[in-house]
């Protein structure tokens, strides 16, 4: 039998959220934008998994070692 594979629903409570909420557009400002623009503020341009080396961890550790607090 086969199954029918629909695409997801748009996200329309998050993008709402993210443009007015967190990016706090007005809504001329969020109907105005092209998706691109919009991706492109929401940081969707941004690189992903960026992580921190081992060298450069060991180096943070030595500059900012974990100091107990004082009593």
């Amino acid at each position: 039998m086969e199954t029918e594979s629909r695409p997801a629903p748009f996200p329309w409570a998050r993008v709402l959220h993210v443009g007015l909420c967190l990016l706090r557009l007005s809504p001329q400002q969020f109907w105005a934008m092209t998706p691109i623009e919009f991706h492109a503020a929401a940081g969707g341009l941004a690189p992903r998994n960026v992580a921190v080396s081992r060298a450069d961890l060991d180096g943070l550790m030595a500059r900012f070692p974990d100091v107990p607090d004082a009593p």
